[in-house]
């Protein structure tokens, strides 16, 4: 099957973290202020390159926006690059995946509020044919395979949420140990994963964005699900002591929209290939909603 060398429109967004300076400048002359220049309030949000990438954000923020008759700006980054956005006070919101930083983050008081707001899993690619024979093992079972015998496997390496958790599960497969055939994208995962799929490598991959680049790859999911895989999600509105440019109302506003049951339903009811691609965590009928 031929496969494309050039990313989706969508998968565009990983650029940004090459050049989060120059973007935010572009907002702060544009809109980083409470208002932009028609006098509507905006809202500036660092979200997370998956979220992005699914398509998510193109259905749940024009309907924010149209409710409450304001902008959003959005800037698409790794975690850990949206986490450094929000405690430098860039921006009001940060929606990102990855649950220990964000609690960090709250804790360290860069963020006053932080709501559960969905959740997938994360999926070890392979290729079909599976080298490794990792099929149907646990996520550091099968790390600890694809690493004991040399197999080619691409990381993010890029400090994003999607890495962080990929350390943590080299840590449970008992400590990564870098050889030959481990390699460092330290790109978004769009990227990372044209990249895998052109080695025929192992790889790491949020849910999402796997489904939109499903029909383009060779990449299969393999390894089994297990707690281990879970990727929650959650919204953090900015301490608005950072900075004066912060809109923390309009911040609390749009994660109220986001845990709401107008935000949630459009999370639930959102498909890529007729796919789900994430639950809500706030559903009321969500069967696997956590206690």
């Amino acid at each position: 099957m031929p496969k494309s060398n050039e990313l989706t429109d969508r998968s565009c967004s990983n650029r940004v973290g090459l050049f989060a300076s120059l973007i935010l400048a572009v907002l702060c002359a544009v809109g980083c202020s409470d208002y932009g220049g028609n006098g509507t309030p905006v809202l500036r949000v660092a979200v997370t390159t998956s979220t992005r990438d699914t398509g998510l954000i193109d259905i749940l923020v024009p309907m924010f926006e149209l409710k409450h008759g304001v902008r959003v700006d959005l800037i698409a980054v790794g975690t850990g690059q949206a986490l450094k956005f929000g405690e430098n006070g860039d921006v009001d919101v940060v929606w990102v995946h990855a649950h220990d930083a964000e609690l960090e983050f709250v804790r360290a008081g860069h963020g006053v509020r932080r709501e559960d707001v969905m959740y997938n899993y994360f999926e070890v690619l392979g290729p079909p044919s599976d080298p490794a024979e990792i099929s149907g093992l646990s996520a550091a079972a099968a790390l600890k395979r694809i690493e004991s015998g040399g197999h080619k496997f691409v990381s993010r390496g890029d400090g994003s949420g999607t890495h962080r958790r990929e350390r943590a599960l080299w840590e449970s497969a008992g400590g990564l140990r870098p050889w030959d055939g481990f390699v460092e994208a330290g790109q978004g995962m769009g990227r990372t994963l044209v990249m895998a799929d052109q080695m025929q490598a192992y790889t790491i991959c949020d849910r999402g964005t796997y489904l939109v680049f499903a029909d383009k790859i060779d990449l299969q999911p393999l390894a089994a699900h297990g707690e281990e895989l879970r990727n929650p999600y959650g919204a953090i509105t900015v301490n608005p002591a950072k900075s004066p440019k912060i809109n923390h109302e309009l911040a609390n506003r749009f994660v109220d929209f986001l845990i709401g049951a107008e935000g949630q339903k459009l999370i639930g009811d959102f498909r890529v290939a007729a796919m789900p691609v994430f639950q809500p965590h706030h559903l009321a009928d969500d069967p696997e909603k956590p206690d």
